[in-house]
Formats: C-alpha cells, structure tokens, sequence
C-alpha cells in the first residue's frame, strides 16, 4: 500500500497475458507443456504485440539435445488447451535466470528477448 492508501497489485497477477482482451494464465500454458515428454522446464511470459495487446511466448528447457518443432509443440498444445492460449513464440534455453531461492526471473528473460539474446521460433 502506498502512501496514498492504494494498494498495488505485484507477483503472480503481474504476470497474467491479456491477448486480445482475454486474460491468459502461464501456469494453464506451462502445466500442459510439462507434458510433452522432451520438455522438462516451462516459463511463460508475455510479449508487447500491436495487434493483440500482448501474445504469448513460451521459453522451454528440454531432456536432452532433442528440441521439437514449433509446429510439433504448437500441435501438441493445441490438443490440450483453446487457440488463443497457444504460444505464438517458441524459445528454448539452456539455462534460467534464476533467484537466490531457484525461481526463474521471468522479467529477465522478458528483457533477454527484446535485447534478442534468444532465437524465437514460430508455427
């Protein structure tokens, strides 16, 4: 609460996507990625876009060397929940940006995407 008496709003509801003035939650996306069996870690964010307000990208860490297709993970996310909840932005990492307690800094790779420190694939 600031010194005004309004209270700000930060964590987990900051991190809501709202596409076209729907509001999108990363832990539904990031729940039904964990299920593909290549990929082991899942951050969710989203990005600035002109047309939909924002749209979503999801950075992924994989098993192994095998990284999916953008078109293999959009089909397979597509099977698990609606159109406009499906990434239109695919990232895969090596390693998180992470805090002293082990919890990925989303504002980190939101600012490593717009430096265009990751290749982004789309569907």
């Amino acid at each position: 609460m600031d010194e005004r008496g309004y209270l700000k709003v930060t964590g987990r509801v900051k991190e809501m996507i709202i596409r076209g003035g729907e509001n999108l939650f990363p832990a539904e996306i990031e729940n039904a990625m964990l299920e593909h069996h290549d990929i082991i870690e899942v951050a969710v964010i989203g990005v600035p876009d002109k047309k939909w307000g924002e749209q979503v990208a999801c950075f992924m860490r994989t098993n192994g060397s095998v990284r999916p297709e953008a078109v293999t993970l959009k089909a397979f996310i597509r099977e698990r929940i609606s159109p406009q909840k499906t990434p239109a932005y695919w990232i895969f990492v090596d390693e998180w940006p992470l805090t002293g307690s082990g919890k990925i800094q989303k504002f980190k790779l939101t600012e490593g995407l717009e430096r265009g420190d990751y290749e982004v694939l789309t569907a």
